[in-house]
């Protein structure tokens, strides 16, 4: 399995009470689909998965397949700070027909070295052996910042199904050093939106990134701008990209993008703790930076 283009990282969905809300999942599948995205992420960062019970994980996995339809991929988080939850995580997605499965290292515990981070991906990969296995390098939010070329070579020969690596970080040079490791032998997903542009530059054809949920023409326009060889037209777009990245960031960057999800007419419900949803005010704030920049605009010239 290669990816080519781009892949959502989808939100959660919440009822009133709290609970999950599986059924707005079909509509947002159909609006992604739609979109043109090469597939799903779920429950990872901003799917909350680490917010929630395995259970309810489960069942959201079992909710995108379901949606899906082999339409698009499907990929599952399975990080957790336990290994042998992991595990089931991992051996449920094959169960019902994930594409393949991903996971952060452990975020209370962690790994000490290179070698002990492929110890515990190479348990988690093991659980489901048939499906390609992706390492979420997230160092921001883990604070597990290895050597990625040190964990390919390492990692390759360790766990047999490891496809690549979800790459969500800044650090680009290093990003380009794992896409050429062994003669581009592993796939390296840009996670950065802000710098898919950059990531394109430096030979990435696949991305996973948040904003795609509600962007993703704008994003294949970029694409197809650069691959045309557009640099210029790429690079402007780009640019607008980040405008209205910049207005999300002003706040906290989950509660913001649920509340663009919401001005466009999927309320997916207020956030569960510790995360908490944009205040009133800070909702207006937010729609009125975003259509100072030219956000909404953006995104019906490029429906």
């Amino acid at each position: 399995m290669k990816i080519n283009g781009i892949v959502a990282a989808t939100f959660a969905a919440y009822h009133a009470d709290g609970s999950l809300n599986l059924t707005i999942i079909p509509r947002l599948v159909d609006k992604l689909i739609a979109d043109g995205v090469a597939g799903v992420y779920i429950c990872g960062t901003n799917g909350e998965g680490p917010n929630m019970t395995v259970e309810e994980r489960m069942a959201i996995a079992e909710a995108y397949v379901k949606a899906v339809k082999k339409r698009i991929l499907v990929l599952v988080h399975v990080g957790h700070t336990s290994i042998k939850e992991c595990q089931k995580l991992a051996a449920h997605a094959a169960r019902i027909g994930a594409d393949a499965f991903s996971s952060v290292a452990a975020f209370y515990f962690k790994p000490t070295s290179v070698e002990n981070l492929v110890d515990c991906m190479a348990q988690i990969a093991s659980a489901a052996p048939e499906l390609p296995f992706y390492y979420y390098h997230m160092p921001a939010l883990t604070g597990v910042g290895m050597d990625m070329v040190d964990f390919l070579a390492k990692g390759g020969k360790r766990i047999p199904n490891l496809a690549g690596i979800k790459y969500t970080a800044s650090t680009l040079h290093e990003l380009q050093a794992c896409l050429n490791y062994e003669n581009g032998r592993f796939e390296v997903l840009s996670g950065y939106d802000e710098m898919l542009l950059s990531a394109l530059a430096v030979g990435a054809v696949g991305a996973i990134g948040s904003t795609y949920t509600f962007a993703a023409p704008v994003y294949l326009e970029i694409i197809k701008l650069f691959r045309n060889r557009e640099i210029d037209a790429a690079a402007d777009l780009q640019s607008r990209v980040v405008d209205f990245i910049r207005c999300i960031i002003k706040h906290p960057s989950i509660a913001a993008q649920r509340a663009i999800m919401k001005m466009l007419g999927y309320d997916l419900g207020e956030a569960r703790l510790p995360l908490v949803s944009l205040s009133s005010d800070k909702f207006i704030e937010l729609e009125r930076d975003l259509k100072t920049v030219g956000f909404f605009e953006l995104l019906k010239q490029y429906k």
